[in-house]
């Protein structure tokens, strides 16, 4: 018995590979790092509060020491469990981490438009 076929097959109009696309992907986790962390600190200087407890209890115990500690070990992990899969699989890794911090971005400067 054979799948082939019985699902629609999609190719980019370019060649990326695995290591490629996961390569590109940890420039957009540093990128959206970043980016979180400045729009986190504008918001709070701006009066707004920190809606993840973690990261809020970091935030009024450490400061900006303690956010980029959260960050450093969310990466650590990553690069940790990086080797475990295979090479195919390795850009989930890094898009896990791009996701929510990007969706965290967006949401900050949101929030802060509507405070300015």
């Amino acid at each position: 018995m054979s799948s082939d076929g019985a699902y629609p097959q999609f190719e980019l109009p370019f060649d990326l590979s695995p290591t490629t696309l996961e390569r590109a992907l940890w420039v957009v986790v540093a990128l959206s790092l970043v980016a979180d962390v400045i729009t986190t600190f504008v918001g709070l200087h701006l009066g707004l509060a920190e809606s993840n407890p973690v990261a809020r209890s970091a935030i009024e115990g450490h400061g900006l020491a303690g956010m980029l500690v959260l960050k450093a070990a969310a990466v650590g992990i990553a690069l940790v469990c990086r080797p475990i899969l295979p090479t195919a699989y390795r850009p989930i890794i890094p898009a896990g981490l791009v996701v929510p911090w990007t969706i965290a971005v967006c949401i900050n400067v949101y929030t802060i438009s509507n405070v300015l």
